[in-house]
């Protein structure tokens, strides 16, 4: 099948265009300029330029590529995303990509005839902090989010809304977990493993929050598979191993070689975290994945953090 892949040289975009094309699908992959265009072609990818903000242009690319599907990685992350005061500002851009990008992409996939839609999602602290520790894609979303992530909630669900409203197109939302592995914030040369290296990153409170992660090459996985199976809606991508911050973090200190985590209360941390953050530490749910293993015929090749954070060592 012709894929055009828009953010094909993100976290997601990476591996997923080689899984893509060794798939036997044509990819025609998205960046923001021509700095990837000889990356993309190297594994396989027909490079182009897309501003996913400006319609018209999103109209013009995607209608010129023909495909019969259509993947929205689009995102503008400034930094790595670890300001927790300043949640939204860092993800500003990213914002407006899962508003008006979302919109515009959908736009466009319908008006050159395609039948598949698949945009990226984000399960974790999105979720109501009510109930079960875990939750599977029927539940709630945080109906009272923290003031520094309410813009960064309205765009993921902005993008929910309109993957599930979407008719003349059979759509889907991937809601990934928190990613790991080579390219991300927890992976060679992250800053969030460097934290975790210098000591910096503590156990808040009685660290019960509870966290559902996913390898990269997993969650891109899940991605090449929803291009063929599923019904349209929502899926978890994570994971079967959610679990609470005071299990994970001290776990990933040991496999790293450091000693254990710091612990500080809760009320001593806010300050620095802001309620979001302490939320994250604290409060959060995980997330199910029966759906996407049952309907996507997805199974992780790290279905813990536990074998997928051993990795981070070699």
């Amino acid at each position: 099948m012709r894929i055009f892949l828009a953010g094909a040289t993100g976290a997601i975009g990476r591996p997923l265009v080689p899984m893509l094309v060794a798939d036997g699908h044509t990819v025609i992959g998205s960046s923001r300029g021509h700095t990837h265009d000889d990356a993309l072609r190297s594994v396989g990818a027909e490079p182009v330029v897309l501003n996913g903000l400006d319609r018209a242009q999103v109209l013009d690319v995607v209608g010129a590529a023909a495909p019969e599907v259509v993947i929205h990685q689009m995102s503008g992350l400034a930094g790595s995303g670890g300001d927790l005061l300043h949640f939204d500002d860092e993800f500003a851009v990213t914002n407006e990509l899962r508003v008006a990008g979302t919109d515009n992409l959908i736009e466009a996939a319908r008006a050159a005839g395609a039948r598949r839609f698949i945009a990226a999602s984000y399960t974790g602290w999105p979720n109501a902090r009510t109930g079960a520790a875990v939750h599977d894609e029927s539940a709630p979303l945080d109906a009272d989010p923290a003031p520094e992530s309410r813009r960064t909630l309205a765009g993921i669900k902005h993008t929910e809304a309109a993957v599930t409203a979407a008719t003349g197109i059979d759509a889907l939302a991937l809601r990934y977990g928190t990613f790991y592995g080579p390219g991300t914030g927890i992976g060679p040369g992250g800053d969030q493993l460097a934290m975790v290296r210098a000591r910096k990153l503590p156990v808040v409170g009685g660290g019960g929050g509870v966290w559902s992660f996913v390898h990269i090459a997993d969650a891109a996985r899940a991605t090449a598979l929803a291009v063929g199976r599923g019904r349209p809606g929502i899926y978890n991508i994570t994971d079967s191993d959610p679990a609470p911050v005071g299990v994970w973090l001290p776990y990933l200190y040991e496999v790293l070689g450091v000693r254990p985590p710091r612990r500080v209360p809760a009320w001593l941390a806010r300050p620095l975290l802001g309620r979001h953050g302490l939320n994250m530490m604290t409060a959060v749910r995980g997330a199910d994945n029966t759906r996407a293993r049952t309907e996507l015929g997805w199974e992780p090749d790290y279905p813990s953090w536990r074998d997928g954070f051993r990795t981070l060592t070699t």
